[in-house]
């Protein structure tokens, strides 16, 4: 999580101008008289230098309060000229302008921040739906690259394993479509444009299939923005990654294993080791990150630990970077992993994507990083930034229940 430092105001860098100003007038004064032009010089450079200063922070002023206003969940009339305008005033600043950006969310990684090509990603929003349709819907990411592989990735292989249906997008945040739609000029549907698309395309039948890990929060929003157009079209919900959540950490399913297995199989090979009892026997862990949630469905991060543990994944440990459930917390996930003996630490993400939460609260260079906290306890920390999506075996779990709800 980024730290938004406090900066100078333009006050004070003006009222430091004028008291060096007057500090050179004062010593002008105490010499011979023939000083006194170039103290004259001094605090006019001096005042043009604060003007500049002054000018420059303005205009990074205004960026940022661009971006803080497109910063939102709802969607208005104007959102789409906001985000033009925020992506134009950016791209009048200057270089030195730009790393004075600084907002309530603002900051010269919005618009900075190279996250790879969007131009290869496909927002699938077109119309000529025809009656059938499989609506994929995530949260989203901003980071393009991620969102191709993995994203991208789980929506070509339902395409392709249902070539009868057609196959849209709907993202929930709508934070994250403005910040893409601002700095790449792509247009993601968020669900309300995406049901409104199926609807005046004449779709009958909506499969929806979330790219969610449980049954939480955003599985909740998300059928709740469902109800409205029931009675529309017939609808039905698709289960997310993890399946059903139980009601204890005891229980686990089909669908935590197959992940955990092809997690910890593409961890292992991205570590370069043969098998994952070579990795322990090397004096290495594998930590998962997950997002955490005070929603009650957080017990699914305690059964995922449940699953590794009865797959006999010795070194392999499940975090999350709420905390919540507490002993999935940073400070919790370190002692399991020293107690164990291990000195190495293999990170990555457990999220369908490797966006913000696995580049800068997992892996960044922070203080408050996962990797930042582990190297500061004596581990050697090596993060893995790849999202579930892009793994074959995970894509093929969401195919699976697509064809289930059909």
């Amino acid at each position: 999580m980024k730290e938004i430092k406090p900066r100078v105001t333009t006050s004070t860098k003006i009222a430091s101008a004028l008291l060096t100003g007057a500090m050179v007038f004062s010593l002008a004064g105490c010499g011979a008289a023939t000083t006194s032009g170039s103290g004259s010089q001094a605090n006019s450079g001096q005042t043009e230098q604060s003007q500049s200063a002054s000018s420059d922070q303005e205009a990074a002023d205004v960026v940022a309060k661009k971006i803080d206003d497109i910063y939102v969940q709802e969607r208005t009339d104007q959102t789409d000229q906001q985000c033009a305008d925020a992506k134009a005033a950016w791209d009048a600043l200057t270089d030195e302008q730009k790393a004075l950006v600084q907002g309530q969310y603002a900051d010269p990684d919005y618009f900075g921040r190279d996250t790879g090509d969007a131009s290869k990603d496909d927002p699938l929003n077109a119309d000529n739906i025809g009656e059938r349709e499989i609506l994929v819907v995530s949260f989203g990411t901003s980071f393009n690259d991620s969102r191709v592989a993995t994203i991208g990735g789980i929506e070509k292989a339902i395409q392709q394993a249902y070539p009868d249906w057609s196959v849209r997008r709907a993202f929930t945040s709508q934070i994250i479509i403005n910040h893409v739609q601002a700095r790449d000029g792509e247009k993601i549907d968020n669900m309300q444009q995406a049901l409104d698309r199926a609807v005046s395309n004449g779709v009958k039948e909506l499969v929806v299939q979330p790219t969610h890990l449980m049954h939480g929060k955003e599985y909740d929003d998300l059928k709740a923005a469902l109800e409205p157009y029931q009675s529309k079209m017939k609808i039905t919900i698709a289960e997310p990654l993890l399946g059903q959540v139980g009601s204890d950490i005891s229980e686990i399913n089909a669908d935590k294993k197959a992940v955990a297995e092809a997690v910890t199989a593409a961890a292992v090979k991205d570590a370069g080791y043969d098998s994952l009892d070579a990795a322990a026997a090397d004096g290495t862990a594998f930590v998962y990150l997950g997002h955490g949630t005070s929603h009650e469905a957080n017990i699914t991060y305690d059964q995922m630990q449940t699953q590794m543990e009865r797959l006999g994944y010795k070194n392999v440990f499940v975090g999350t970077v709420e905390g919540k459930p507490e002993d999935t917390s940073c400070e919790a996930v370190i002692q399991k992993v020293k107690d164990a003996g291990y000195k190495k630490v293999q990170i990555r993400p457990l999220m369908v994507v490797a966006g913000d939460h696995a580049n800068n609260d997992m892996a960044g260079d922070d203080d408050d990083s996962w990797k930042s906290q582990m190297e500061a306890a004596g581990l050697e920390v090596t993060p893995q930034i790849k999202g579930l999506g892009e793994i074959p075996a995970v894509q093929q779990i969401y195919v699976a229940h697509t064809k289930a709800a059909l």
